[in-house]
């Protein structure tokens, strides 16, 4: 430009005289104009993939929500890690951080404690005889888990080393604090080791979905099938995510201060029981699912049809009643503003539509539209 002249040259005029000039410095300058866009932008975002996939997303007015990216990958858009409803943001950080640091003491844990018989707590033996008295009163043998009514072991046919020390009920902090955790852990693994096989059911159910459509049935609707496994996979994620929050809820990490023991119970119990109700419901779908209906009879076929539908509505409001009751119930009169967590949705996460990479594509009128999922 010439010495005090005060034309504006937009970026389409620079795009153009660097194209003339170096095609090659042309797409390095889009591709910068692109990547400041999503920086300055609190509503667009990279997706987090690994490797990465080359697209961005953008929300429309709430970065508390779950994206899903047009390459298949589903996230918190707010932090980037995996979607990870109802917990909060830094619950999952902190979640997930725990349980890497944990992984030596559950194995620990499984090396030098039993389960108990009756309410399958870890009992820590204290003592060198091999029968052992679990806090719950149950007495059972330390080397094969039998339970015993016995105070001496001979009697039941055990041999013990040593005479039986006294069982302590007041166990050390730190093992408390232990156990707790792997409570939680443990139910949280479960819910991941069964999304996992729920996995390889869907080839499964694909089978006996084609087993039908070659049957003379009056009905050729069988939708019910693929909609019961995906509220099922919905609800299992949000039963193992839960259980990240309960440890964190009920705990002293966070909310200590927040809340009187009497309160941290009542509330404690009420999200347990809508919990307990939703786990309840998930596992009986998961049940009807397995089922090898291919070849029931007519009759049969419309018997299960009708219950994994009726569960699978069923499921879907006790989930919303769970996210309601931590919404409202829980972290809501807490007024903690780093622990907001992004809203249920029944029909799943959103999928958004690939953000064009072309700053000019930029505009709100393009690449906003999301797909129900």
């Amino acid at each position: 430009m010439a010495h005090k002249c005060y034309s504006i040259c937009d970026e389409g005029n620079i795009r153009n005289l660097v194209s003339a000039r170096d095609p090659q410095l042309a797409e390095k300058f889009d591709r910068f104009l692109f990547e400041s866009y999503i920086e300055d932008n609190k509503l667009v975002k990279w997706c987090p993939s690994v490797p990465h996939c080359g697209n961005a997303v953008r929300v429309e007015n709430d970065e508390y929500c779950e994206v899903e990216c047009v390459c298949g990958l589903q996230f918190c858009f707010s932090c980037s890690y995996e979607a990870h409803s109802p917990c909060s943001c830094l619950m999952w950080e902190l979640w997930v951080r725990k349980c890497k640091d944990q992984s030596g003491s559950i194995d620990w844990i499984t090396k030098n404690t039993r389960s108990c018989p009756k309410c399958h707590k870890s009992v820590l033996k204290n003592g060198g005889c091999n029968l052992v008295k679990c806090i719950c009163g149950q007495p059972f043998c330390w080397l094969c888990g039998a339970v015993s009514a016995k105070e001496n072991t001979r009697s039941t046919g055990h041999q013990c080393g040593r005479y039986k020390i006294e069982h302590r009920e007041e166990t050390e902090p730190a093992l408390k604090e232990l156990s707790r955790y792997t409570h939680y852990y443990n139910h949280y693994k479960a819910h991941v080791d069964s999304l996992k096989d729920e996995e390889k059911l869907k080839e499964k159910l694909e089978q006996n979905l084609a087993t039908l459509e070659s049957r003379e049935l009056e009905t050729k609707d069988f939708s019910w099938v693929s909609n019961g496994f995906y509220r099922l996979t919905r609800s299992r994620k949000i039963l193992l995510h839960s259980y990240a929050f309960a440890y964190f809820m009920f705990g002293d990490e966070l909310f200590k201060d927040e809340m009187s023991s009497q309160e941290k119970t009542i509330k404690q119990n009420l999200f347990e029981d809508q919990q307990q109700q939703l786990e309840t419901n998930v596992e009986r779908l998961s049940m009807f699912l397995e089922e090898q209906f291919a070849k029931y009879p007519k009759n049969r076929i419309l018997e299960l049809r009708t219950q994994v539908i009726t569960l699978s509505a069923v499921t879907d409001k006790l989930c919303k009643k769970l996210y309601d009751c931590i919404e409202n119930e829980l972290l809501g009169p807490l007024q903690q503003a780093t622990h907001i967590i992004a809203p249920y949705r029944s029909k799943g996460v959103e999928r958004a539509s690939e953000l064009p990479a072309k700053p000019e594509a930029t505009k709100d009128e393009e690449g906003t539209n999301y797909e129900g999922h």
